[in-house]
């Protein structure tokens, strides 16, 4: 039987994925509306995955506080977002996270998506796939994507180190840590990456440097 956390900000989605949950005979270890609420359980309570909604929640800020909390470094993170975010999922993916699902998926899927991810392997919905996919579920050889304006400045040594660091879901703290630099100056680093790829979020900056080749898994 899966063993499973569950955040949700929304009393009404923890209800709904607490019910799907257990009447698909999984197991919920617990529910919580943030984050934080979870970090003192993760310890003591044997789990297979961490289920966490971000609806109603602007994506990338939601997706940044996942990322930064690191628990897509230790545990199998499952996400569950409005099906208009699925395009930025990228990043997450590149960041560790086991799978990026809309949150109107069918129960069904839902379970499938789970066990697939505890099992290790990443979990693509059907539109993130290439529309290049044959019948029989397979992908052909990709087209190239469309073609995007150089960048006015590029990227220094550092400032690429940091940005392969950010994908990796990476906060400020272990940044800094790894380059034996002070967390201030890795912030400047992350803002002079921002500007330079005309990113508004570090998860927009992941993605665009995913987009433009500058991101290696």
């Amino acid at each position: 039987m899966i063993s499973v956390f569950i955040v949700a900000a929304s009393p009404l989605a923890r209800a709904s994925l607490e019910h799907l949950l257990a009447e698909r005979q999984l197991h919920v270890a617990g529910s919580f509306a943030r984050l934080d609420d979870l970090a003192g359980c993760l310890d003591d309570t044997p789990v297979d995955a961490i289920l966490v909604d971000s609806t109603g929640e602007p994506f990338e800020s939601f997706l940044d506080s996942v990322l930064d909390s690191g628990l897509a470094s230790d545990f199998t993170v499952v996400l569950m977002v409005e099906p208009a975010s699925l395009a930025a999922s990228a990043a997450a993916l590149g960041a560790g996270v086991r799978a990026v699902l809309p949150n109107d998926i069918s129960p069904d899927q839902l379970v499938a998506a789970l066990e697939a991810a505890r099992s290790g392997l990443l979990v693509l919905h059907p539109t993130q796939v290439p529309a290049q996919a044959s019948a029989n579920g397979f992908v052909s050889s990709p087209t190239r994507p469309p073609e995007l304006e150089e960048l006015a400045e590029a990227l220094t040594p550092r400032e690429s180190e940091v940005l392969q660091m950010l994908a990796s879901g990476l906060g400020n703290k272990e940044i800094a840590a790894r380059l034996a630099i002070s967390e201030h100056t890795v912030k400047f680093h992350v803002a002079s990456i921002l500007g330079k790829l005309g990113a508004s979020s570090r998860t927009e900056a992941v993605s665009l440097g995913i987009r433009r080749g500058l991101v290696l898994f």
